[in-house]
């Protein structure tokens, strides 16, 4: 199975495919979409939409999964955030993509195996579980993997339950 993370923000949105092979994961690619702070935000967002679908059609991912806004100290920033998670869930579901969400303490649980861990905990564990040579360059692209690994550990988890497969 084949995911789309997706750690939305205006300024960057982190992305990170990630793919299950086996019992191992692999990360076929993963980087930013950094937006210019000069530019309107009506372009700061189509930048997103349009590389979010350029990234769906590019990889064909079974899945988009893109974490949940938690809470946020500035008012501002939470609907900037708002306004990118929703041009992300609009390319999913024009492109006919199954969407899942996550909040943070569920993909610091999946990932590291305890809500409250660290930053660098969970890049860690993220650099371990996908074989990476070093931590990934900047927090949005370890976040966005971060995510894509939690639905992967949590459809594993479910499957378990229920008696099935992976």
């Amino acid at each position: 199975m084949r995911i789309l993370g997706i750690d939305p923000g205006v300024a960057i949105t982190g992305y990170g495919i990630v793919e299950e092979c086996g019992s191992n994961f692999q990360c076929p690619a993963s980087g930013c979409i950094r937006t210019d702070k000069d530019w309107p935000t009506a372009s700061r967002l189509e930048k997103i939409h349009s590389q979010i679908c350029d990234l769906i059609t590019t990889h064909k991912p079974q899945a988009l999964v893109v974490e949940k806004i938690f809470f946020s100290k500035n008012v501002r920033t939470a609907f900037q955030v708002g306004e990118a998670r929703g041009v992300i869930i609009l390319a999913a579901a024009r492109l006919g993509i199954e969407l899942y969400e996550y909040t943070p303490l569920q993909v610091k649980q999946a990932v590291a195996g305890y809500g409250k861990a660290e930053k660098i905990q969970v890049q860690k564990m993220v650099q371990m579980l996908l074989k990476l040579p070093r931590l990934p360059g900047v927090d949005d692209e370890a976040d966005a993997l971060a995510v894509a690994l939690c639905h992967l550990q949590n459809r594993r988890f479910e499957n378990a339950i229920k008696g099935g497969s992976t």
